[in-house]
């Protein structure tokens, strides 16, 4: 589903982030990327997110070479990929059902869909019933759920998540890591970044652990 082969990501100022990657992540896999800050990470997750491309080396995503993919394609692919960030990014000026719908209208999916969707995402996650609030009216946790419905509405291939779990205490974190697991379980591919290493240990899954651009643990 997911592969990296011999990927190397170089930056004109600032040298290596990434330095000769192998890893394959298959349909329904739930994996944990880790390791200090600045060890490639977030490069990691932008060369799948397609924010950026590799210097030398394959990234394939279903089929696909995101190293070489054409620009024309770029936002085609993205809708098969659910993205989760750490600071959640949503629109405190947009309510939550528009805030989920957002990836929906992009696309242009006609306005009935749009509200099954957005529903269905948000009573997944335990929302439902808060489609009309505003993000700052929402704690902590639930601002995440919020980023986690808009994420999923698009039933995406591939969920990528990046410290979801670094602004919530531990029974929250260990709550949005279940709601990942559920995902697994139906099909979905799960790469979550995080430093949390006692969820970590707890949940079991493959980990991937970076140090300074290289690969140095691919292991249960």
């Amino acid at each position: 589903m997911l592969s990296f082969e011999n990927v190397y990501k170089r930056y004109p100022d600032a040298g290596e982030a990434l330095s000769d990657v192998n890893f394959h992540l298959d349909k329904g896999e739930m994996a944990f990327l880790t390791g200090r800050s600045g060890a490639g990470k977030s490069t990691l997750l932008k060369l799948i997110a397609m924010m950026e491309k590799s210097s030398r080396g394959k990234v394939m995503l279903d089929g696909h070479n995101l190293s070489t993919i054409g620009e024309r394609r770029i936002p085609y692919l993205r809708r098969h990929l659910g993205l989760i960030f750490q600071d959640y990014k949503l629109l405190n000026d947009r309510t939550v059902f528009d805030n989920v719908a957002l990836p929906l209208i992009v696309i242009g999916i006609n306005h009935q869909e749009i509200s099954r969707r957005v529903r269905a995402a948000l009573d997944k996650v335990g929302l439902l019933g808060k489609e009309k609030k505003y993000p700052l009216a929402l704690s902590g946790g639930e601002q995440q759920r919020v980023g986690i419905a808009r994420a999923i509405v698009n039933k995406p291939r591939l969920i990528l998540a990046d410290e979801p779990t670094g602004n919530l205490d531990p029974d929250l974190s260990l709550e949005v890591m279940l709601m990942f697991e559920e995902f697994k379980h139906v099909g979905v591919t799960v790469l979550i970044a995080t430093h949390d290493i006692d969820l970590i240990t707890r949940l079991g899954y493959r980990v991937l652990k970076l140090d300074k651009g290289h690969l140095m643990a691919n292991q249960t």
